[in-house]
């Protein structure tokens, strides 16, 4: 699975820059998990920090194009991020981290 970057956006303001970015893959749709683990590593990040939200597949093509936040810290995504975008993406809410735990 390749990632190639397409854009890139700063938002200083909620702590993250939004990336558009390209799949080329062998076989069906990747995961949304295993998308945001490849482009963690493409973009030097920890994988709570990248925030998937939309992943676009033309039938019959081996190309995904999506959308992904990628934060400064995982902080920062737990605070700004609706709670159904951090459960998709297997991010754990500060109170159910605490739970777990216990």
């Amino acid at each position: 699975m390749d990632i190639d970057i397409i854009e890139e956006e700063e938002n200083p303001m909620l702590h993250r820059t939004d990336v558009r970015f390209e799949v080329v893959h062998d076989e069906a749709t990747p995961s949304r998990l295993s998308v945001r683990d490849s482009l963690a590593a493409t973009l030097n990040k920890d994988a709570e920090e990248v925030v998937v939200h939309e992943l676009d597949t033309k039938f019959g093509m081996r190309k995904t194009v999506g959308y992904a936040k990628v934060y400064d810290s995982p902080e920062f995504a737990r605070d700004v991020e609706q709670d159904h975008m951090l459960e998709r993406n297997k991010i754990v809410a500060d109170g159910e981290e605490e739970a777990e735990e216990a």
